[in-house]
Order: C-alpha cells, then structure tokens, then sequence
C-alpha cells in the first residue's frame, strides 16, 4: 500500500451564505473504496465536491499527495446532463481524446458495450448512470468520486453500477462513493465516513466500526451512531433550555438501502451550481 493517503481533507469548513454545512472536517482518503453515508442535508455531495475541487473550502485545506497521472480525479455528480443527439461512444469518445483513453474500452468495462450505438437519450436510466461512470474513470484517475452512483435504479441495476465503481478500486485508487444504498456499502466499502450536522460522526474501516458499536451491518451501525448523535445533541439542547436537537434532516432517510430521493446540499447556493458536465482536471471552471 502507498505510504501516504491519495487524498486529504484538514480542518475543512464550507459555509454557503454563511451557514457551515460542512465544519472543520479532517479525513485521510486511502486507497480502495470509501463510502460517505449520513441523513440528507448531512454534507455528503459538499464533501465529494471539495474533494474532488468543484467547490473550494470557506477554510482548511484540500490535498492530493497520491493523485497522479494526466488525469488524477473523477467525478460523477449526482446528475450528468450528456447531450442528446450522440450516441454513448460518441460521447464517451469526446472525453477519451481528452486523456488518451479508449471509449470502447470504457464501455465494456461497465457493461455497455452492446449499447454504444445507442443515443444517450434513448439509455434508460441506469445505463445513463452506467455511462456517467464510465466517463469519470477515463484516463484512470487515482482518485474517483462518485454521488450517488445507484439513485434512483431498480435493485439489478443498482448493484451493477455500484460493483462497476468499487472495481476501479486497487491498491493505488480510492474510490468515494456517497450513498444511501446501505446494503451495497456492506458487500464493497473498505471504509465507511458517517457524516451528521456536517462533521464526521464515525470514520474507518468497516469491521472495525461494527465492532466498537457492536452490531452487523452499516444499517445497524447508521442507526446505532445516528440515535446516539441525537441523544447527545437533545441533552445539550435540555442543558441549554432548548426542546430538541433542530436537526432538519430525517435520521433515517435512506438507512434502509433505498435510493436517494434528492440532493443533499447542492443548491444551496446558485454560485456552486454544477456545470453541465465536469471533467476534473479538463473542464475550465
């Protein structure tokens, strides 16, 4: 394994208009697959993107020690609005030349390659999330970022786009996934970021996680450090005279491996929107 983390985050705050929805974060991004769970508005798309430098930090600091290459990051934004009018290859094509990559090979890898004459409007939903997978590993990034990788798909088509991101994974490549599909996570994350409130609730390797919360499965350990987060945050709020822990985000939204409903905290603030499509260290922001 490399001696240094692919990518770190050190006392990272991102505010938008002045409200934090990320707080002094600190992480190591290590090699293999990391998934980044938590209630919706708990920061998940805002840490993919100061991660991957599609949104700058308000403080701290982002750094890439083991990304390398022409191409060391990618990026799939919880929407990718291809063009229509070209086919799959076409559009895979226009990126590949980008970074020197071969579309075909790109579209076998995640199993399209018998839809690569098929014009992007006409891929279904999850072949459209196949696709988008498939453009943010060309070049084969050291570092691949993923938002919600399976949103939205049926169970079948879930656990291929989700097996096709953790395979990018090896011993020099992390791959970030954020996700409420809690099932996926426990059959390919190595490692596990609980956000809540916008800090990091619980971190690490996902056996050792079960085992200081004594339970079997990410469902169990989201439910275990979530309930104990709102214990403290409602003692506090007693202590200081409040009625509760003004959380506006549901505890359990997405801990029983559904899809995604909606984005977490990507409209916040109309300045970050993502652009149509970005290619980290090819698109111009």
């Amino acid at each position: 394994m490399p001696d240094e983390p692919v990518s770190t985050l050190s006392d990272v705050t991102r505010t938008y208009g002045g409200v934090p929805v990320l707080d002094s974060i600190s992480l190591a991004i290590d090699p293999g697959v990391t998934a980044v769970i938590g209630p919706n508005g708990s920061g998940k798309s805002t840490l993919l993107r100061l991660l991957v430098g599609a949104t700058a930090p308000t403080t701290g600091e982002v750094r890439h020690p083991g990304a390398t290459g022409p191409k060391p990051i990618g990026y799939l934004p919880q929407r990718v609005p291809f063009r229509d009018g070209f086919t799959a290859r076409e559009t895979l094509a226009f990126y590949a030349r980008l970074v020197g990559d071969d579309p075909d090979a790109a579209l076998e890898q995640v199993g399209l390659a018998d839809a690569g004459d098929r014009r992007v409007e006409a891929l279904s939903g999850g072949m459209r999330r196949l696709l988008g997978i498939a453009q943010a590993v060309l070049g084969d990034p050291t570092l691949v970022a993923l938002d919600e990788p399976a949103s939205g798909l049926d169970p079948g088509m879930r656990e291929r786009a989700f097996r096709a991101a953790a395979e990018r994974a090896d011993r020099d490549t992390a791959v970030v996934i954020s996700s409420h599909a809690l099932d996926l996570v426990d059959d390919h994350a190595d490692r596990v970021v609980l956000l809540r409130r916008g800090g990091v609730a619980a971190a690490g390797p996902v056996g050792r996680l079960l085992d200081d919360h004594a339970v079997d499965d990410v469902s169990g350990l989201y439910r275990a450090v979530t309930a104990a987060e709102a214990r403290t945050g409602a003692e506090r709020s007693d202590e200081e005279g409040g009625d509760g822990d003004g959380d506006t985000g549901s505890d359990e939204e997405g801990g029983d491996g559904d899809g995604d409903t909606g984005s977490d905290e990507e409209e916040r603030d109309g300045d970050d929107a993502e652009p149509d499509v970005h290619v980290t260290g090819v698109s111009e922001r």
